[in-house]
């Protein structure tokens, strides 16, 4: 990404520049003055003239660098942990370059210290400033504006998909392109539809388009590739609906991947050998610790349990399903359904299911009816965050007719998992296509700090009793 000179920014990237320089100068005010209070640090006072034009030199320091990073270019497409880490190289540089000039303010030098604490609340200023402006998109940084290659078939599950604003928070839709060989029927309905006569190069450039998504129905000898290419080294970002839909709603949509797609991808099989090791030892200290947190609930549940259906009615409840590899293994809970609630045979369970039980309803509500399977994390037959595991009857049908459903094995299932947050009880084929939309994307970008958002978010659904 080329460094823009200030002239060449946008008036929102401006704006940013110079809320930002009197953020950069005001955190090495600051800290001096932070120090003249608790004295920290030993210090000489400083003129006050000097100090103000140290300040700024600083300012001028780290804004040059970020400049040259491309911290202000309002077509960066950077996610945060990208931004700090550019800011983080940004500070260091303005750090590094103040004092090479340091001593050059003879009585007027300051600390060594001061300078590093004023870098550190500078980079911890900036990162939270960055991300609020990320949330809110104040300044248009966050916003692209997408053009649709497409207004056929494939390109309509965006319309489909993404109807709402809270939708599109990360894009502007500029349009859907109509393309040779695009469906007529089951095609773009509502949103606006493009006749182009010229120059695909010429009309991204001169409508600003900072993303062109690929999503045409018929490719072979209807793709204008020179077009594209052409696009794209003149900065356009080019992205195929997969990836496009992937990236905006977290899920893989299962009913357009094809062979070629996967093979290029980074596919759905985890080659993190170090997280596979420590993994068990992570989700069994996990479960120990919380077994001591929640083993009072537990009684009490079974108690409850007794009480509501007599002292003979079983607590726990035992089911085979399918985990890591498609090995079956015997999932734990505690029982929230009648006895008798299969003597029909195996069913999906449903909201409102008329076969829970009075407690069953609210420890389901809760998770409370989930915490015996901290046993299976234990054995290692689960882990805490991943798909959840399906009983064999279902699994044997799902993979014959949902494509790439035996993907969701190549995980330990887990007690809560991404598509628990963002999708309800599956009591249908349609809804178990849903989920397996949202497991492969879990699959396909599964880490350490996605586990740790799933276990908050699960945590929250649980306090407030959001439970599906």
């Amino acid at each position: 990404m080329s460094s823009p000179k200030f002239r060449d920014l946008s008036s929102g990237s401006k704006s940013l520049v110079l809320i930002e320089f009197v953020l950069f100068a005001g955190s090495l005010l600051f800290t001096v003055y932070f120090n003249s209070l608790v004295h920290f640090v030993e210090q000489k006072a400083i003129d006050t003239n000097v100090l103000f034009i140290y300040a700024m030199v600083f300012a001028l320091m780290v804004q040059l660098s970020s400049l040259s990073l491309g911290l202000y270019n309002s077509k960066l497409r950077e996610s945060f942990r990208g931004v700090v880490r550019r800011l983080m190289v940004s500070v260091a540089i303005g750090f590094f370059i103040v004092t090479l000039v340091n001593p050059f303010y003879g009585e007027n030098i300051l600390a060594i210290e001061i300078l590093a604490l004023s870098s550190l609340i500078t980079l911890i200023c900036a990162s939270a400033f960055r991300y609020f402006t990320l949330q809110v998109d104040f300044f248009g940084f966050n916003k692209r504006r997408v053009l649709v290659l497409g207004a056929g078939e494939r390109a309509s599950i965006i319309e489909k998909r993404m109807r709402r604003d809270v939708d599109r928070q990360g894009f502007y839709m500029h349009g859907f392109i109509n393309m040779l060989g695009d469906s007529e029927t089951g095609g773009i309905q509502n949103e606006t539809r493009i006749d182009l006569d010229g120059s695909l190069v010429s009309y991204a450039l001169e409508h600003d388009i900072d993303e062109i998504v690929v999503a045409n129905d018929e490719r072979r000898n209807n793709l204008p590739v020179d077009e594209l290419f052409a696009c794209k080294i003149r900065g356009v970002e080019v992205t195929e609906i997969l990836d496009f839909i992937e990236r905006e709603t977290g899920q893989i949509a299962v009913n357009l991947i094809y062979p070629s797609w996967v093979i290029y991808s980074n596919g759905f099989a985890s080659s993190n050998y170090l997280r596979n090791t420590l993994d068990w030892i992570f989700n069994a200290t996990m479960a120990f610790v919380l077994f001591l947190i929640t083993w009072p609930v537990m009684l009490i549940t079974a108690i409850l349990i007794k009480l509501d259906e007599g002292f003979s009615a079983p607590v726990f409840y035992f089911q085979e399903r399918v985990g890591l590899d498609g090995q079956a293994f015997n999932i734990i809970k505690f029982r929230s359904m009648r006895i008798d609630a299969e003597k029909d045979g195996a069913k999906m369970a449903s909201v409102n299911d008329d076969r829970t039980t009075k407690i069953g309803k609210f420890i389901r509500k809760y998770r409370v009816d989930e915490l015996p399977q901290i046993y299976n994390v234990m054995r290692g037959d689960m882990g805490f965050v991943g798909p959840r595991p399906e009983r064999p009857e279902f699994v044997q049908g799902l993979i014959k007719n949902l494509p790439y459903y035996n993907e969701r094995h190549n995980v330990k299932p887990g007690l809560t998992g991404w598509a628990q947050l963002k999708y309800p009880y599956g009591a249908s084929e349609n809804d178990s296509l849903e989920k397996l939309k949202y497991d492969l994307y879990y699959i396909k970008h599964r880490s350490f700090l996605l586990d740790l958002l799933i276990l908050v978010r699960t945590v929250e659904i649980v306090l407030f009793g959001k439970g599906r």
